[in-house]
């Protein structure tokens, strides 16, 4: 029986899918504080103490909080994510693109990878898209409060999941099956029929992984914010990214229209190794 030919679409969410951190629309608000003395509060803790910047955030939201009288729930978490706000044609983008797939002969699966929080996206109206979201998150005490961070997915982290996508495994606490020796032909995804889209340096090492691997790299940029241009262009020059487009969603982008042509040459190259293989 022949294996059904899937593309997985890789996504970071900040500055990628929505124009900002996602703690900027609500959150950052409802504890009295302005984005910018947020993250700089968030940067001295990690400068102070060397530590993770990661980490440093999802403790500052959770002091903030209690300070603010405010539980942080899983359904809290999801009221703010409510709130974030997405790129042009965001919304209308997943079916647009599995449409086109389908056309092709292809299943397109969805998936994030993101150092923001899970639990947020999760009430992001785009949530039930992704096959999965491996993103941070926090562990809950028996009243449902958040009590400690559960996972932290800094830019390094970031790539363990590219494997997991490759290999088929969702669970983001394996850590044995992803480290096993399997043969190309036995993996779920391959890295050439993998995109991934990403807005800036923390996914630069998953950029490069997925190019480096066969696979194909966009980075999207915000067009209101002028040296978010020049990021991508840098991106590209330095050969870490395949293309680089405006961070828009619509049937008329050039975001869909290089994802389309991705698709194409997937399901081309695809085809001609079939007919390499006649023996």
């Amino acid at each position: 029986m022949k294996k059904k030919l899937i593309v997985a679409l890789v996504y970071d969410f900040d500055g990628t899918l929505s124009p900002g951190n996602m703690q900027e629309f609500g959150f950052i608000q409802a504890i009295g504080k302005k984005p910018m003395e947020f993250w700089q509060e968030s940067d001295d803790i990690a400068a102070g103490q060397d530590a993770s910047n990661i980490l440093s955030y999802m403790k500052l939201m959770f002091d903030e909080a209690r300070k603010a009288g405010i539980k942080l729930r899983k359904a809290d978490f999801k009221r703010f994510g409510k709130k974030v706000e997405l790129f042009d044609g965001v919304s209308e983008w997943f079916s647009l693109i599995n449409s086109y797939g389908k056309e092709r002969g292809v299943k397109v699966e969805h998936y994030i990878n993101s150092s923001g929080l899970a639990e947020m996206i999760e009430g992001t109206p785009i949530a039930k898209e992704f096959k999965r979201i491996f993103a941070c998150s926090f562990l809950y005490n028996k009243n449902g409060e958040a009590e400690w961070p559960g996972v932290a997915v800094d830019y390094t982290a970031k790539t363990q999941f590219l494997f997991k996508i490759n290999k088929g495994i969702l669970s983001i606490r394996d850590n044995k099956l992803v480290n096993e020796s399997q043969l190309e032909e036995n993996k779920r995804i391959p890295f050439p029929h993998m995109i991934y889209m990403g807005d800036g340096e923390t996914d630069v090492p998953c950029m490069k992984i997925v190019k480096m691997f066969g696979g194909h790299s966009i980075a999207v940029y915000n067009p209101k914010i002028p040296h978010k241009k020049e990021t991508a262009r840098t991106l590209l020059r330095q050969q870490r990214v395949n293309f680089i487009t405006p961070a828009s969603y619509t049937k008329e982008s050039r975001t869909y229209k290089v994802v389309c042509s991705i698709i194409d040459k997937i399901r081309i190259d695809h085809d001609l190794a079939q007919l390499a293989a006649f023996k």
